[in-house]
Formats: structure tokens, C-alpha cells, sequence
């Protein structure tokens, strides 16, 4: 296959530049938005909580890092690419644990040690069938054969 000109590919034929002209460059594309010194620095501007630039509750979203870096330095980023900004600084998302305020603990345990089994040995000597539903639909427990109509 024959070499293609130096005006073909748009550098230097690889006859003309020798080794160096084979070697792989990365493509040019965009130059970013913050320097790494305003990169770095926002880490610095999280630790002071959410709070401190007028959001409500201590959890960090990338939308309201987007916005938080928009105010400090005047750069615009799309919450996505946020995130990676983010990983690149050691950052780990975190889900927040979903519990119930007015969970009771104690009555959890009442009810699987009391309430629960009687049930189970009621439905058996009755020959039936528990089934758990909610909002989403119905689910039988594992074992149980369907449910009659």
C-alpha cells in the first residue's frame, strides 16, 4: 500500500518525519474550562457543606456541584460530566440510608418473634395462602404456592 502525501493526511509523511511521525498523539479537542489549581480546589469548596451556598439538607448532588462550581468560577458543566470531575478527585457517590423517621425497632422484633409465627401456623392449619401487598402488587413468600382466585 502506498504512503498517502503529507497534504493527504494533514502532517507530515511518515518518509519525510522519520520514527517521530508514527508515534500516537492525543487529538488536540477542547481545552478545559477550569485549570487544574480550580479543579483541585473544589474539593476545598465542598467540605463546607451544602448549606453554605444556600441549599437546603447536607447532601451534595451533582446538579448543585454543577451550580456551585458555575458561581465560583464561572464555568458551565452538565451534571453528568460533573461526576467524573468528581471520580477524578476521589469523590464516591453516596446513597443516603432510607429509614423511616418513626421506625421501631422493638416492634419489628415483637412481630417476627410473635406475631409473625402465629400467622404462618394459622394460615397452615387453615390451609392457605399469606400474601404480602403494597402499592406495587402482591408478593407470595418463597415456598408458597400461588395464590387461588
Amino acid at each position: 500500500m502506498p504512503l498517502r502525501s503529507a497534504s493527504a493526511v494533514g502532517g507530515p509523511a511518515p518518509r519525510d518525519g522519520g520514527p517521530e511521525a508514527l508515534r500516537a498523539r492525543p487529538a488536540p479537542g477542547r481545552s478545559p474550562r477550569l485549570t487544574l489549581d480550580q479543579v483541585r480546589s473544589i474539593s476545598e469548596l465542598l467540605w463546607h457543606g451544602p448549606e453554605a451556598y444556600g441549599f437546603r439538607g447536607q447532601v451534595w448532588t451533582c446538579a448543585r456541584i454543577a451550580k456551585v462550581i458555575e458561581w465560583e468560577f464561572g464555568a458551565r458543566y452538565h451534571k453528568d460530566h460533573v461526576g467524573r470531575l468528581l471520580k477524578g478527585l476521589g469523590w464516591t457517590p453516596r446513597q443516603p440510608i432510607k429509614r423511616a423517621i418513626q421506625r421501631d425497632d422493638e416492634a419489628i422484633q415483637r412481630w417476627r418473634d410473635e406475631t409473625w409465627p402465629e400467622s404462618r401456623r394459622r394460615a397452615r392449619r387453615q390451609r392457605r395462602t399469606l400474601v404480602f401487598e403494597d402499592e406495587s402488587g402482591f408478593d407470595l413468600l418463597p415456598g408458597w404456592s400461588r395464590p387461588r382466585p
